[in-house]
């Protein structure tokens, strides 16, 4: 009963990204192809946590909307696609795993971080708010 409970989680958690028009990368290939394009892209990463679903997934889908946006939204899952995740997190200099986070990358270089900590506990604007200055000063 647990094993299909997680898998039902882990379905929604999913949806909530693809929903938002978020592109999963579930491998190393898929990881390295998309982080190392020009440009900006942000990367969500994801977990079955309550504060993801309850503040990081809403905060990811409300910043697809924004006026300034990278050019590209991708996300890898913690605990699911763990190569892909590790790969990512390669790029991620100077921070440590942390998930759920969002990482913002310009040129394949980490520029922003919103790690765990500044998600768990918080609202989801806040959340937002720290995107949206992110997006202002390295989107177009």
């Amino acid at each position: 009963m647990q094993f299909n409970f997680l898998n039902d989680v882990v379905q929604m958690a999913r949806q909530d990204m693809d929903n938002a028009g978020y592109k999963q990368l579930t491998t190393t290939e898929e990881v390295d192809h998309a982080l190392t394009q020009k440009g900006t892209v942000l990367v969500m990463i994801n977990s079955v946590c309550g504060c993801a679903g309850g503040i990081a997934r809403p905060a990811a889908a409300y910043m697809a909307n924004y006026e300034k946006k990278p050019d590209q939204f991708v996300t890898v899952f913690a605990g699911q696609d763990k190569e892909a995740t590790a790969r990512a997190r390669e790029f991620f200099t100077g921070y440590p795993p942390s998930s759920p986070s969002f990482a913002l990358l310009k040129d394949g270089e980490i520029k922003m971080m919103v790690e765990r900590h500044e998600i768990e506990g918080h609202e989801p604007i806040e959340v937002v708010q720290k995107l949206e200055a992110a997006f202002d000063q390295y989107c177009s």
